[in-house]
Parts: C-alpha cells; sequence; structure tokens
C-alpha cells in the first residue's frame, strides 16, 4: 500500500512537472536568436587594439602634415628676399669715382694719347728748336706735373668722401644679415657685402693709379728738363757760324 501511494504521488508530481513545463520551456522558445547579447572578451579586446593602433596612425599622419607644413614655412623663409639693397649706392660710389679719372687733366688715362703726348712734349729735344719753343714745351711739362698732383688729390678726397657712405651700408648690411630670416637673404646680403668690398678696392685702385700718374708725370718732367739742359747747354758751348773775331778799341788815343 505504502509503495503504490508513493508510485501515485511520483506520478502525480511528474505530471504536474509535465504540465508546467510548456509554460518555463515556451517563452525560451518564442525569444529571437538575435535578442540574445553575448560578450566575447577576446574580440572586444581585438576590436580595442585595432582601435588603438588605428589612433596611432592617425597621430602619425598629423605628425607628418605638422612637419610638412613647418618644411614648406622654412622653404617660404628661405625663398624670402631682402628688403633692401644697397646696389644703387655702390654704383653710384663708383661712377663717382670713374668722373674724377676721366676729368684727368691735359694726359688722360688713354694709351694713345700718352704715347703721342710723351712723343711731342718728352721726347727728345732738338737743336734746332727754338728759345721760345724750348720755354714753352717746358712750362706745358710743368703743367702736366702739376695736374697730374691736383688730379691725384682729387682722387684721394672722393675716396675719402667715399668712406662714410660705406661705413653706413656695411653698418646696415650687417644688420640685415644677423636678422635674416633664411638662406636667400644670408645670400643676398653677403653679395651685396662683396659689391661693398668690390666698390672700395675701385676706390683703392683708383687711388694708386691717379698716384702713379702724378709721379710718373714728375719723374717724366724731370727726366725732360735734364734733356733739354743738356741740349741747351751743347748749343751754349758750339760756336756759333756768324761769330767773326775782330779788334775792339775801347779808348780814344787821345786826339
Amino acid at each position: 500500500m505504502m509503495i503504490r501511494r508513493f508510485r501515485s504521488r511520483a506520478m502525480a508530481l511528474a505530471a504536474t512537472m509535465l504540465a508546467a513545463a510548456p509554460l518555463v520551456i515556451s517563452p525560451m522558445v518564442a525569444t529571437p536568436a538575435h535578442a540574445i547579447i553575448v560578450f566575447d572578451p577576446s574580440n572586444y579586446a581585438q576590436n580595442v587594439l585595432t582601435a588603438a593602433r588605428t589612433l596611432e596612425q592617425i597621430t602619425h599622419q598629423i605628425t607628418s602634415l605638422q612637419n610638412e607644413a613647418q618644411m614648406l614655412i622654412n622653404q617660404a623663409k628661405n625663398l624670402a628676399s631682402l628688403p633692401f639693397s644697397a646696389l644703387q649706392q655702390i654704383q653710384q660710389s663708383v661712377q663717382k669715382t670713374q668722373a674724377l679719372l676721366q676729368q684727368a687733366q691735359n694726359i688722360a688715362f688713354n694709351v694713345q694719347q700718352i704715347d703721342q703726348m710723351f712723343q711731342q712734349k718728352y721726347g727728345n729735344v732738338s737743336l734746332s728748336a727754338t728759345q721760345q719753343q724750348l720755354v714753352a714745351d717746358a712750362r706745358s711739362r710743368w703743367q702736366n706735373t702739376v695736374g697730374g698732383l691736383q688730379d691725384a688729390m682729387r682722387v684721394q678726397a672722393g675716396a675719402v668722401g667715399n668712406i662714410d657712405t660705406n661705413r653706413t651700408q656695411m653698418s646696415e648690411l650687417v644688420g640685415r644679415s644677423q636678422s635674416a630670416t633664411g638662406a636667400l637673404q644670408a645670400t643676398q646680403v653677403g653679395n651685396q657685402l662683396l659689391a661693398l668690398q668690390s666698390q672700395q678696392l675701385s676706390d683703392l685702385v683708383a687711388l694708386l693709379a691717379a698716384n702713379g700718374r702724378a709721379g710718373a708725370l714728375t719723374e717724366a718732367e724731370r727726366s725732360a728738363a735734364a734733356e733739354q739742359g743738356r741740349v741747351q747747354r751743347q748749343r751754349f758751348l758750339t760756336p756759333s757760324s756768324g761769330y767773326t773775331p775782330g779788334n775792339a778799341q775801347m779808348f780814344n788815343n787821345g786826339n
């Protein structure tokens, strides 16, 4: 009897469970598969790593673009032209010195004129030249010498006058070189400094030429004067064919 009762109770419990089972299982079967959220740690880690790598690549690209932009800025600075030029003033200084040389008196800085003048005034003195011609030639040579000395002093004064202008230009160019923003400006400043040095060398050459000319004229005059003195002495010592010696009576015989 007890066994039967136990079986009856077991069968009743099983029937109850079977009856209740559809109520529990039916919601699970009715829920769609895509509505179930499943968390995958490995997939999440992979996604985070991919996002970090992508961000790193973007950061590298931004840095590269910044470097390229800075490079373009530097290139623009290197190509920037110098907003100052001393070339016109340098050319004016050279032209002033050149004008002084072109104003040389009597004997210019011209090879043909120098040869012609030396042949006429500084060559051999003719024994047949008149005293008036000798004096005129000597005076002409003296005027050439004095003119050469004056020309040399004028060139010297012009070179000294350029010193203050050169000082101002050099100070300006050095200041520009220190504040140059790029390679082009630095190069242009260097070129203008070289041009200024060339102008100063031109003044020096002009001074040497003018001083040398004055010295050469002085020596030429001295040599011509010595030659003229030799000719005049020779003419003085040579007896004249027109002179005839004779007796001279200084006092009366008392009559």
